[in-house]
């Protein structure tokens, strides 16, 4: 039996990967500490296989954050990241993987033009979100030796049921409109489930380094929505001719780039000694909504 200790109670990934394990009955003991207060730092950490840390401040796009904002980044992303890595290393525990994020490579290309990120793509974060993380990868791995495996997963787009983001803006999108934009893209993204699956395979074989789990196929936009729709019960007609437009809106406005435009990790850096991707991407949407694999 494994013991997990998943730092942030709450969260997304954290609530979804416990709820993974219980598929693999008493293979995998769990528990979670929150990491709202400083109680956890009296929390005694030995006995744990591995730390599981997905506490953090997510990326809003809001636009220009205030200086105390950006400071609660680093607090959080940044600092309190290391700190925990510290505790479990001292209490014991043989292992620690943090979500990071695509992010730390920067923003999307733009509408029609590509951006694959390779194993040689230098990290450059274009905002203090992106810059929290890789300065707390760079920290933790500071830690790392052969008694304390440092796990550190970049993953692209996350997206499940449930989940927040622009995952539920495209379902809102789906759920609202009858037309949508006929748009070539293509975005690396990774299903919740397949996320789950990789870490219990990563816990499982002990492993220490730099990983970059996705999807075994690239999302399009365009054809994700309209996919969105079917499922939902609803006809999302593409409609095409309008690459022009937005690619003259993606100047002014940020998040027409990052729903249209290009950013995918090159496939060869996600293969895994062990197949993690449990499900496709239209599997994955059909399970989303009715639990079904079709």
């Amino acid at each position: 039996m494994k013991k997990i200790l998943i730092t942030g109670a709450g969260s997304y990934i954290g609530t979804s990967f416990e709820k993974y394990l219980g598929n693999f009955g008493e293979d995998y003991e769990v528990d979670t500490v929150d990491m709202l207060d400083a109680a956890w730092r009296d929390e005694s950490f030995a006995g744990y296989d591995s730390v599981f840390h997905v506490a953090g401040i997510a990326h809003s796009d809001g636009g220009r954050i205030s200086r105390e904002r950006e400071a609660l980044y680093y607090a959080v992303n940044t600092d309190l990241t290391v700190e925990v890595a510290k505790k479990a290393k001292a209490d014991g525990v043989g292992q620690f993987i943090f979500m990071s994020s695509a992010i730390v490579y920067g923003k999307s290309g733009a509408i029609g033009k590509p951006r694959r990120i390779t194993r040689d793509t230098p990290p450059s974060p274009e905002n203090c979100y992106g810059d929290s993380k890789l300065r707390a990868e760079a920290g933790i791995l500071e830690l790392s030796d052969d008694s304390f495996k440092v796990v550190i997963l970049r993953p692209p787009m996350i997206y499940g049921k449930d989940c927040k983001g622009n995952f539920a803006t495209m379902t809102k999108i789906a759920q609202r409109t009858p037309i949508f934009p006929r748009v070539k893209n293509e975005r690396s993204v990774l299903y919740v489930d397949n996320l789950c699956e990789f870490v219990r395979l990563v816990i499982d074989n002990g492993e220490a380094g730099i990983f970059f789990p996705q999807n075994e196929e690239y999302m399009n936009t365009s054809q994700a929505v309209k996919l969105l729709g079917e499922a939902q019960g609803r006809r999302v007609r593409l409609m095409g001719g309008v690459s022009w437009i937005l690619r003259i809106c993606g100047i002014f406005v940020g998040f027409i780039n990052k729903a249209f435009g290009n950013l995918t990790y090159e496939k060869e850096m996600s293969e895994y000694s062990s197949d993690y991707r449990v499900y496709g991407f239209e599997e994955s949407i059909h399970k989303i909504y009715d639990g079904k694999v079709k």
